[in-house]
């Protein structure tokens, strides 16, 4: 598979302090690679270095074979960006945002007017043609920002967090989306809290925290490498009390969170029949997943 992202040794520091320090990544064509850590770990900075919106200082980068940042300006025009929050112009109808968003890279009114139609049906929009945005629900407005990123009919697609504030119906139909883009060859960088949603949809990901990639590989790897293969979650009022006099005794490793205590296991089933003759504790027995991966390399406690 051939890189198309090539970043090696990143650094980037404000104000004395290093919020990026040795980031070094390789994404290659038709992948979608996950970009997942706590707020503040370096994420956004990271990203505006990969598109060669601010300078490193230091190491080196290729965005599709050309130098970033010196060549910055002509990757992107090869590259479209769904941004965190959405900037559709409210003024303008939905097919217009598309026009005047297809004139920033240089294309003819009549290249992205052929484009419209198919850019509308694979956002389900068609029937919005003509509507103004701000009577867009806010699931139509963020497919209506996913299908803009299109206009140029890009290589790589940057996305920010794409499905933030969404409900589940529009959530599934984004993922939908993206999963065709990526068949039909397209490369996808993805950054999103929602562990579920870069278990689903990243072939690979990194896990950056304090400007340091602190783990890469596939979903399923990182699970295999950092976590028990089950999880049994105890919860209630006396779940802290209950895993200090009992869990050690039954789970390799637990936490204990508020009123949840997480107990990891091989074997869950000496687990499971102790907590059978303890009608007073509540519990979930399921597969380990990527979000006790992300908990256990970055912790449980709140980032501000």
């Amino acid at each position: 598979m051939s890189a198309v992202i090539s970043a090696q040794n990143l650094r980037k520091s404000y104000a004395r302090q290093e919020v990026v320090s040795g980031v070094s990544i390789t994404i290659n064509k038709g992948e979608c690679f996950g970009l997942l850590g706590p707020n503040g770990a370096g994420k956004t900075t990271t990203l505006r270095l990969l598109l060669g919106l601010i300078a490193p200082d230091g190491g080196e980068l290729e965005l599709l074979g050309e130098p970033v940042p010196r060549h910055a300006r002509e990757a992107r025009l090869r590259v479209g960006v769904v941004p965190q929050m959405d900037n559709l112009d409210p003024d303008f109808t939905v097919a217009e945002n598309l026009l005047v968003y297809g004139r920033y890279f240089g294309m003819k009114d009549s290249e992205i007017e052929a484009r419209i139609p198919a850019l509308l049906e694979f956002a389900n929009l068609t029937h919005k043609k003509d509507a103004k945005i701000p009577t867009l629900s806010g699931g139509m407005k963020r497919r209506l920002t996913l299908a803009r990123a299109l206009v140029n009919d890009p290589e790589i697609i940057f996305l920010d967090e794409p499905t933030t504030g969404l409900d589940p119906q529009a959530r599934h139909l984004i993922w939908q989306r993206l999963r065709e883009l990526t068949q039909q060859g397209k490369t996808l960088l993805l950054t999103t809290h929602f562990m579920d949603e870069a278990e689903r949809l990243c072939h690979r990901l990194a896990i950056l925290d304090q400007g340091r990639i602190i783990s890469e590989g596939s979903p399923r790897a990182l699970i295999s490498q950092h976590i028990e293969p089950q999880v049994v979650e105890v919860f209630g009022e006396r779940a802290g009390q209950w895993a200090r006099e009992n869990a050690a005794h039954y789970a390799g490793r637990f936490e204990v969170s508020g009123e949840t205590a997480f107990c990891y296991v091989s074997d869950a089933q000496p687990l499971l029949a102790h907590l059978q003759g303890h009608g007073e504790l509540r519990y979930l027995h399921r597969p380990a997943n990527l979000e006790d991966v992300f908990l256990k390399l970055t912790g449980r406690e709140m980032r501000e």
